[in-house]
């Protein structure tokens, strides 16, 4: 059979897995897309390459179609007569959708059939037979670009070597100087390794194309709504798919993470299925199509040097990163930043002379970069400078809280421009780690760190104090395949005043029909109850980038309070119409609008919108009702400060966090139940890649990491109890002040825990340990340092 390799090396590739009635493989456990249900509907598989570099010699669909129920198979050649088996990533590069003749990763999509059931449709891509001629593999990216590599992307005309991109930013040739006559300087290699969202719910659409109107209706778990309907439009525009005939839904979503931004070639099979068929396609990946194929973030390589004076004054930064883009670079990256915001690497220090550069690598690797939970690279950036910081803390023998204390960029500093290049607009650094500080009583943990390393036993304590960049754009820096990077709200107030908000952003669990209602409850004084949130259906919303980077609030929250703003500006007319008083005259308060002096005369938000209906002034439009499209004028640059206590069983290697304070600054809060929400669920998604979650890839090209068999995710057991606490520094050009939480957490976390490990270590010469710092990984090193049990 063409879905299993005889020497098993791949774990769950056939489709007797999927039959497995294990929750973690079922197809559609938790898929809101999975529940609907369409007349007629027909159901999709897709047949996968066992190989990670192969040449198809023949694929054998004749077994397939003989199976009753088995509709159709379509392959790449079935697409190119189209000119569809090829599509654009989402950072402007190309990907297959269906191959032709190779294939450049395992996983990859080969073939979907089209049945009438669920499981026919697995039968039947059972059946299907593809004979591969195994090719030679590369997955090592600094091999990828080494001189006379062989080239990957031989689909690219002219090309000559396996480069994605080469991007850098600063004064190179200045920032080696400065290292040079640094009276310190510390180097460490260190690499982020390739993991996956895992959301909750995997990818996956239904497809509907009324032939009659020749319009598609696409409901699929995506973040981004509006940009893949304009993806979808410059794919298939050519075949009468353009883009006012084509509606994307996107209903619920169980977690999207970055994962559902980008469009994912099962997407558009199920597309081109239910436009050749007529009838609605459904196609949810399972589990494991999900671990093995898309969704990846990380697998950065990065050397990082860090220089100082002797009394511990940050003076230079240089970092030089491989990158694995995997077979094609789908990072979800602004177009003039392909290594996404990674240049916020300088942190929350005033250094004075900096430089990095980023060498992306193409290899037999599912394509990469997908921003999980972090604006693009941040969190990359975060951990090279947070384990930097600590590894001159360890050679310059000064407690790591305090170097930072002495580094940090200063509250009158801002707005403060750094050497790479960002302006960040506010900021109390300090203030956020002494809180910290005290709340974990800082000084006591070092007295008992000290008696226990006296008795042989392993503490850790790990400080992380990082700097985020989120609410992407602004416009005139930022897009996304020319996208411009705003975002938008619309607010309908109807006679009764009551209210629609409809927004160009898609929540996937953060909380947007809670956040945005109190936001116009705020402006308008409209009881947030009396607010109906709408977003997701590129029919009724006005256009948006969508929910990803953190940016939900910070712009669509921000084009909120200016159209109702716009709402309150008409409101105030009607009001001064009714009381018969001129519009200077009133004051308003949320809810109403008062005559000065006479706060008894009063009309009400409510009565304004009943005469904007009713009894609005002679030559004035009637309804009351704005949109706005917010592009901000700068990002906004939320921080914090976390610090990790960890205790190390010597037996085992275990590394189990004792204590983990968060102390967090996003500006002005509108929802701190919310917030700390979205704190606590992004501390245990940092938790992951530092102890447990990791893709890799041996030699074939054979993923290990491909099903949540060995793919560790935290649960329960090994999620500590979160302590948090918010210091509060409004971002001054925000509408209200908001700079955005939901990846904060996620980039603080891990170097947090890698810090705290290596703190209880660095007694025993320890520098710095890779994530994840598995238990085998620190008993191998207890082991070499014969300090086992």
């Amino acid at each position: 059979m063409s879905q299993l390799r005889t020497d098993d090396k791949i774990c769950g590739m056939g489709h007797a897995m999927k039959r497995k009635e294990d929750p973690r493989f079922i197809r559609g456990k938790g898929n809101y897309v999975d529940d609907i249900v369409l007349p007629g509907m027909l159901y999709m598989d897709i047949v996968r390459s066992p190989y990670a570099h192969a040449k198809i010699r023949k694929i054998d669909t004749s077994k397939a179609l003989k199976i009753p129920g088995v509709l159709a198979v379509i392959d790449g050649p079935t697409l190119a007569k189209y000119n569809l088996h090829w599509m654009p990533t989402i950072s402007a590069d190309t990907q297959m959708v269906l191959p032709i003749d190779e294939v450049m990763y395992q996983a990859q999509e080969v073939c979907a059939v089209i049945a009438t059931e669920r499981y026919i449709a697995a039968d039947g891509a059972d059946a299907v037979e593809v004979d591969y001629e195994p090719l030679p593999v590369m997955v090592d990216p600094h091999q990828s670009l080494a001189p006379g590599a062989p080239v990957l992307r031989k689909d690219k005309q002219g090309k000559t070597d396996n480069l994605a991109f080469h991007w850098e930013a600063g004064d190179k040739a200045d920032a080696e100087r400065a290292l040079a006559a640094a009276d310190v300087k510390v180097s460490e290699s260190v690499y982020l390794p390739r993991i996956h969202v895992a959301s909750m719910e995997t990818c996956g659409c239904v497809a509907d194309f009324n032939s009659a109107e020749g319009k598609l209706t696409l409901y699929m778990t995506t973040q981004a709504p509006h940009a893949v309907r304009t993806v979808l439009a410059l794919v298939a525009g050519h075949v009468g798919l353009s883009e006012e005939k084509i509606r994307v839904v996107s209903p619920d979503i169980g977690g999207g993470f970055g994962g559902k931004v980008p469009v994912y070639p099962g997407y558009v099979c199920a597309v081109a299925a239910s436009v050749v068929i007529g009838k609605p396609v459904k196609w949810i990946e399972d589990r494991m199509e999900n671990l093995q194929a898309d969704s990846f973030a990380r697998d950065y390589h990065m050397k990082v040097e860090l220089g100082a004076r002797k009394d511990g004054t940050m003076t230079a930064l240089k970092i030089s990163t491989v990158a694995d883009h995997g077979y094609a670079n789908a990072s979800a990256n602004p177009s003039k930043f392909p290594a996404g915001l990674f240049s916020i690497c300088t942190g929350s220090y005033d250094l004075k002379h900096a430089f990095c550069e980023v060498d992306a690598a193409y290899t037999h690797k599912p394509p990469g970069g997908v921003a999980y939970r972090c604006s693009f690279r941040v969190t990359e950036a975060v951990h090279a400078i947070e384990r930097a910081t600590d590894a001159l803390a360890q050679k310059l023998g000064i407690d790591s809280a305090e170097l930072r204390m002495k580094n940090f960029i200063r509250p009158e500093q801002f707005p403060y421009k750094s050497v790479l290049g960002w302006e960040y607009d506010s900021g109390n650094y300090g203030a956020a780690l002494k809180k910290a500080m005290e709340i974990i009583g800082y000084d006591a943990l070092r007295r008992e760190q000290a008696e226990k390393r006296s008795k042989g036993e392993l503490m850790g304590i790990g400080v992380c104090s990082f700097t985020e960049i989120v609410g992407a754009g602004p416009s005139k820096h930022f897009d996304i395949l020319g996208l411009k990077m705003f975002d938008s709200a619309e607010i309908r107030v109807h006679p009764t005043g009551k209210a629609l908000a409809r927004f160009g952003t898609k929540s996937q669990g953060q909380g947007h029909e809670t956040t945005y209602a109190q936001i116009v409850a705020e402006e308008l004084g409209i009881p947030a109850a009396h607010v109906q949130v709408e977003e997701g259906d590129t029919d009724t919303a006005p256009y948006g980038l969508g929910t990803y980077a953190s940016r939900s609030t910070p712009t669509s929250g921000a084009a909120c309070a200016l159209a109702a703003r716009k709402i309150r500006d008409k409101a105030r007319k009607l009001a001064a119409h009714l009381l018969e008083v001129r519009e200077d005259d009133l004051e308003w308060e949320p809810g109403r609008f008062y005559v000065k002096g006479a706060p008894q005369k009063s009309k009400t938000i409510q009565e304004c919108a009943f005469a904007a209906y009713t009894n609005h002034p002679q030559g004035m439009e009637a309804g009351l009702e704005a949109t706005h499209y917010y592009d901000p004028p700068n990002l906004t640059f939320p921080f914090g400060s976390y610090i990790c206590v960890v205790d190390i069983d010597r037996g085992t290697g275990e590394v189990r966090v004792r204590r983990f304070v968060a102390v967090d600054d996003c500006g002005n809060i509108i929802n701190p139940m919310i917030v700390d929400g979205q704190i606590h669920g992004g501390l245990t998604q940092g938790i992951g890649p530092a102890l447990y979650e990791e893709i890799s890839y041996d030699s074939e090209g054979n993923i290990s990491g491909g099903s949540f068999l060995d793919y560790y995710v935290p649960t329960a057991l090994e999620t500590p109890h979160w302590e948090t606490d918010k210091t509060v520094t409004p971002s001054p050009h925000h509408p209200f002040g908001a700079k955005g939480v939901g990846e904060s957490a996620t980039v603080g976390a891990p170097p947090a825990i890698a810090n705290a490990v290596v703190d209880a270590l660095r007694h025993l010469g320890v520098t710095h340990i890779d994530i994840p710092i598995t238990p085998e990984k620190v008993w191998r090193i207890l082991r070499d340092k014969d300090v086992t049990e």
